[in-house]
């Protein structure tokens, strides 16, 4: 008998504690009564086994958090960095997210569009994300791979599948390779920042800052918006993977807000943060590329509809979506999603007017319910879209760089498995 095993003696029998525990567990799985095997004779009651399930408890809990890293710009925020940092979660327990510095993007890519203020702003907003690190170098060196391992405590550095080549030609993720820490995953299709700035390049092309075209055709209209037209192909198992997945409580206090929240930004995570302090639930309406379009002029929205939803449902503050929400808010509309609160910024670009007969937010302002809410930036989709321009000629020459390397990528692809 081994007796370090610590065996105990019930009505003349001996068992080892920790194997029939582990017996009586599977007999819960596969159906059977446990009462039923603990009148047999050698088999204990519940009480006895208490013991070893707080233990397997112990065990679980006391499991080692993997902690996994991830580098980037992040500059113009779009769905696909969003779900790169979700599959990066996947992976492992904490996601840590280094965001590369202003001047490491200028020496190596050229002048990013946002600035680190708002860059920070953007990825500590996005609901998978646990920790950021600021100012981390573009490429990872041996020094900066041991801070990761011996300060931070990260056990796997992440990147996608589609490679990243230092400006020498060489591998930045070689060194992570190397001492077997390196794990990767699949680059999310139909998007990339380049393609945004083409869009916006596109759009911004003849056209003056407040949306009024310069004697644009329609058909010319058409071509620019097509130019850089959108690859995304929205399925709803993506959707489910953004989505919280859970409704608000019976009792919980409903906040609605509402807008385009085109090209994702700095000031919709500071708005939608506010919002999502006045309620214990936040529910965000986002306009029709349709809707977008009337308010906004035919050049937008940079992003369609449900690019915008992705974009939206990332962010941490966010509960719901509705995908295509109304330009007026009804009766029917608040008493269906128990809004118990309706707010508005004040910096917009909408052709909003609260004096105007058309007023959308004319329901819940007769209810009492609607609240015009201090925007914390003044930053918008427009202001965004003229950091490019200012510098069109810069980021012409970058992207013409980048398209060729995108259109090899795409052509000698093949099956991308789902993530």
């Amino acid at each position: 008998m081994d007796y370090n095993a610590n065996y105990s003696i019930w009505e003349g029998v001996y068992y080892h504690p920790h194997l029939f525990g582990v017996i009586m567990l599977t007999a819960a799985l596969l159906g059977f009564s446990t009462s039923y095997l603990s009148g047999i004779a050698g088999f204990p009651t519940l009480p006895y086994m208490l013991p070893y399930l707080g233990n397997l408890q112990k065990q679980k809990s006391g499991k080692k958090r993997i902690r996994v890293y991830m580098d980037g710009c992040f500059d113009l925020m779009h769905y696909g960095h969003a779900n790169a940092l979700r599959q990066a979660k996947a992976l492992g327990d904490e996601l840590v997210v280094g965001i590369v510095s202003d001047e490491e993007i200028i020496k190596n890519k050229g002048p990013p569009v946002l600035s680190m203020e708002e860059r920070l702003a953007l990825v500590s907003g996005l609901k998978w994300v646990d920790e950021v690190i600021p100012n981390a170098p573009y490429a990872i060196t041996e020094d900066f791979m041991n801070r990761l391992f011996n300060e931070h405590k990260i056990d796997y550095i992440i990147h996608g599948d589609d490679p990243c080549l230092l400006p020498d030609g060489s591998d930045a993720y070689a060194l992570a390779k190397k001492v077997g820490r390196y794990k990767q995953i699949k680059r999310t299709e139909g998007v990339s920042s380049t393609d945004i700035v083409g869009r916006i390049l596109a759009s911004m092309e003849d056209k003056q800052v407040n949306g009024e075209c310069n004697g644009l055709s329609a058909s010319l209209e058409s071509n620019l918006k097509s130019k850089h037209a959108s690859n995304f192909l929205p399925t709803s198992r993506r959707i489910v993977q953004f989505s919280n997945g859970k409704g608000p409580a019976p009792n919980a206090r409903v906040v609605y807000i509402d807008g385009g929240f085109d090209l994702f930004h700095a000031g919709h995570v500071e708005i939608l943060k506010n919002a999502r302090q006045l309620g214990d639930f936040l529910l965000v309406g986002i306009y029709t590329d349709q809707t977008v379009s009337q308010q906004r002029g035919a050049l937008f929205p940079l992003m369609h509809l449900h690019e915008r939803s992705l974009s939206v449902l990332a962010c941490r503050y966010v509960d719901e979506v509705i995908i295509g929400a109304p330009w007026e808010i009804s009766k029917d509309m608040i008493t269906t999603f128990n809004i118990s609160l309706v707010v508005h910024g004040t910096v917009s670009e909408v052709n909003y007017s609260p004096n105007a007969k058309e007023d959308p937010y004319r329901v819940p302002k007769s209810m009492g319910i609607f609240r015009t809410l201090e925007s914390p930036k003044n930053i918008t989709t427009t202001s965004v879209a003229e950091r490019i321009k200012a510098n069109h000629e810069i980021y012409q020459k970058r992207n013409a760089k980048k398209e060729a390397s995108e259109k090899k990528y795409y052509e000698e692809r093949k099956y991308i498995s789902g993530d």
